[in-house]
């Protein structure tokens, strides 16, 4: 649940709780941060704590990065500040005596947010909504699989020959749904325990796989709560014994997992995009916000489909979106338009369950928003199947590409500013590195013995 510091206090004082974890979100979406104890942290409340700023220039494996501006080994590698969120602060339902708040990521120096950390960059465009007397309501639906080993394990067998939760399909299926109910509901469980509202769970298009629904809410919060979300469940899975895996494509011959985003945008009370006295019930508000999206999306690509692994979900007939297309309830479009009057949103299919949600939210804000000032209008709806519609534009299908055309944007750099673009470029350009001078498992069967 959702706590005030007089909670805290509280709950320390009767003995509860004793760990206070403070974190943030590095350029992956993973959690960094440490782990305080909680009358210490009372006592330095209004301080936070500080951390390297490395941790935001270092890879998968944690190794600093040579090239970026932001911080260098030229530079020291200083501290920057981690200023609690107090409004984050929350029981961990998943494990025990312990409170989570996430941080923002401020400057020692300029005592401003760091402009390059995902939160920051959701902050901003939040910011330019804001300024519009307009708020952003969000909601992130997670896939992943699940495996009857451990991480440990998972790791020692090199991630092959996992024991997936499930043996069939299982869209919809309350039977195989039942049978992983052991880790599932216990999921559900510990998300509402820490004050993370679920809607529902269910069996999805591939063999152990599944999808776990949470309420919709402001964009900030729910990009929290997606990131907390990951968090509790890998730890709730170390604790099972079993794992789960976010990656978009873990199986070539496999449907992969998605993080279908829907927004909507709303003046007060009212849902902005709703419009009763339209003939089709969608003011011009939301045709420009679609506009705007859809026009932007080729050029912020990496901001839907960070990793290398994401683009190779974009397959005909995988439920992943091929095509640049919006249609009124049509999975087979990369946009679908969902819901009526104070329900009626855009969901974006693109990003997959590999997403950093600040980024990917961020950049749908920045791109509609900017539709809405500048009216762009969306292509006409597409009717039918998409994945057969040869004249709709495709989606980039590599990451280099993606970035390749990200970094060179001029609206990249326009809506995301220089320093966001130059840096997340770099990003995604040493992941492909880092990709392309490996040897994969792929190459050691093709070739090891027959080449």
């Amino acid at each position: 649940m959702i706590l005030s510091t007089a909670d805290l206090r509280s709950l320390i004082g009767s003995g509860e709780i004793d760990t206070v974890i403070l974190a943030f979100t590095d350029h992956y979406g993973r959690l960094l941060g440490k782990r305080s104890d909680a009358d210490f942290f009372l006592d330095t409340i209004e301080e936070g704590t500080h951390a390297c700023n490395y941790l935001l220039t270092v890879d998968m494996e944690m190794q600093p990065v040579e090239g970026y501006t932001y911080s260098n080994w030229a530079g020291g590698f200083g501290d920057f500040h981690m200023v609690p969120d107090l409004s984050t602060m929350r029981r961990c339902g998943w494990t025990n005596r312990s409170v989570m708040v996430l941080c923002d990521v401020v400057d020692d120096a300029t005592h401003t947010n760091v402009a390059v950390a995902p939160r920051s960059i959701l902050r901003r465009q939040i910011d330019v909504a804001a300024a519009s007397g307009l708020t952003v309501k969000a909601a992130s639906e997670l896939e992943f699989f699940l495996y009857r080993n451990t991480y440990r394990e998972a790791h020692d067998r090199g991630y092959t020959d996992l024991d997936a939760a499930g043996w069939y399909v299982e869209d919809y299926h309350l039977l195989q749904g039942a049978r992983v109910e052991d880790y599932v509901g216990a999921a559900r469980r510990v998300l509402r325990d820490s004050g993370i509202a679920v809607e529902n769970s269910k069996g999805e298009a591939a063999i152990g796989q599944h999808e776990l629904n949470i309420r919709y809410a402001e964009v900030l919060d729910m990009a929290d709560r997606h990131v907390i979300m990951k968090q509790a469940m890998k730890e709730l899975a170390d604790s099972q014994g079993v794992s789960v895996t976010f990656m978009a494509k873990p199986h070539a011959l496999q449907p992969g997992s998605s993080c279908h985003i829907h927004l909507s945008l709303w003046d007060a009370e009212t849902n902005a995009f709703a419009d009763p006295t339209d003939e089709t019930e969608r003011s011009d508000v939301f045709r420009w916000f679609l506009g705007g999206w859809m026009h932007h999306t080729p050029d912020l690509m990496p901001c839907y489909a960070p990793t290398v692994n994401s683009y190779k979900r974009y397959q005909s007939q995988s439920w992943a979106p091929t095509r640049l297309a919006w249609s009124t309830d049509n999975r087979t479009a990369g946009f679908r338009i969902v819901g009526s009057g104070p329900s009626l949103r855009i969901e974006c299919r693109i990003p997959g369950a590999d997403v950093n949600p600040y980024l990917a939210y961020a950049a749908a804000l920045a791109s509609g928003l900017d539709g809405i000032n500048n009216r762009i209008e969306p292509p006409a709806e597409f009717d039918g199947d998409v994945y057969s519609a040869t004249e709709i534009p495709t989606v980039a299908t590599t990451l280099r590409g993606a970035n390749e055309r990200f970094r060179t944007s001029a609206d990249a750099r326009r809506l995301l500013g220089d320093d966001v673009v130059d840096h997340y470029g770099w990003f995604f350009a040493k992941e492909c590195e880092a990709y392309e001078q490996s040897v994969t498992d792929w190459e050691m069967r093709r070739y090891f013995e027959r080449i």
